[in-house]
């Protein structure tokens, strides 16, 4: 009787094992899917998974006159060895565009060199890094993270260009609640600094929250860069800041050659395309590699009609 009850119990678990080990696959084969399908639709905002994929698409906007900042994805690195890795790929990032004659600087962020292990460990990564920028006379674009980085990536921001000055630049997001401070320390230091509105969902207590309040504060950011700043970056496809920009430098005897737009790779190409015609100078951020998902989930949440271009596209065909 023992043995008759041992033996179901152990069909059963079989059983059990045999319908975990199918769920498990049916997940993993479904995970994979799903992340190789949004791809497809991701290709609006992303150049591709390698450089090899993106480098074309810089060359035929180069060849428009348009700059590049290429922007491997990434973020929140937890382990040494990823995270020298990654440094190990900018690197080559930065050899890649010199072999390949591109008009590109690169962007980097900070948690995929290690901030999030040890902030000395990560300064060191990021000084490996801008010694190859400054050897080849290249240029490094430090990223703004969220605002739990925010003090982290400006002190090490303001270390970087010490040593290394206009090899290094940073961003600030025009929403949070410090950035006045911030801009006018930085502006004092002639940094290189690139303005955006803020792409990270942050509280109420740390930034703005209403979106003429942010253009509000973007403005007032953006003229003490184009006064105290040799050339600041102006990053936005918002036209009430673009108009306001055209305006106030043309009002103050601003050159166009005095700063430059930038704006998204997949948004506004014949905007940038425009720029270029009327004299002014224009970048479109590049971003490539596998780790797409969080960066086109930003892109999607940012503009009602990013999502209805992606939707249209799933029915194309």
């Amino acid at each position: 009787m023992f043995r008759k009850i041992c033996c179901k119990m152990g069909k059963k678990v079989g059983e059990l094992r045999s319908i975990h080990y199918f769920q498990t696959a049916k997940n993993q084969i479904k995970s994979s899917y799903i992340m190789k399908l949004p791809f497809v639709l991701a290709k609006r905002f992303v150049a591709g998974e390698s450089f090899e994929d993106a480098a074309p698409k810089v060359k035929e906007l180069n060849e428009k006159d348009i700059k590049i900042t290429l922007d491997l994805l990434g973020e929140n690195v937890k382990d040494r060895k990823t995270a020298d890795e990654t440094v190990d790929n900018y690197i080559e990032l930065l050899q890649s565009i010199e072999e390949a004659d591109l008009k590109s600087s690169i962007s980097i962020k900070l948690t995929m060199m290690g901030l999030d292990i040890d902030q000395e460990y990560c300064r060191d990564n990021l000084f490996r890094l801008l010694d190859v920028a400054r050897q080849n006379d290249q240029f490094v674009r430090i990223d703004m993270e969220g605002s739990d980085y925010t003090q982290m990536t400006i002190d090490l921001f303001k270390e970087a260009f010490k040593e290394y000055g206009r090899h290094v630049g940073i961003v600030i997001q025009a929403y949070l609640h410090r950035s006045k401070q911030d801009i006018n320390e930085l502006a004092e230091m002639g940094a290189d600094v690139r303005l955006c509105k803020g792409a990270y969902k942050e509280p109420e207590r740390i930034a703005l929250q209403n979106m003429d309040a942010i253009r509000d504060a973007y403005k007032e950011y953006a003229k003490v860069l184009l006064d105290k700043t040799t050339y600041p970056r102006i990053a936005t496809h918002d036209d009430e800041l673009i108009n306001w920009v055209r305006d106030y430098t043309e009002k103050n005897n601003i050159g166009k050659a005095r700063f430059e737009f930038q704006m998204l790779y997949g948004l506004r190409q014949e905007t940038m395309e425009q720029f270029v015609s009327e004299g002014f100078n224009a970048r479109i951020y590049v971003p490539f590699g596998t780790m797409w998902f969080p960066y086109f989930k930003r892109r999607l949440m940012e503009r009602k009609e990013n999502i209805w271009f992606v939707l249209s596209t799933m029915f194309q065909n």
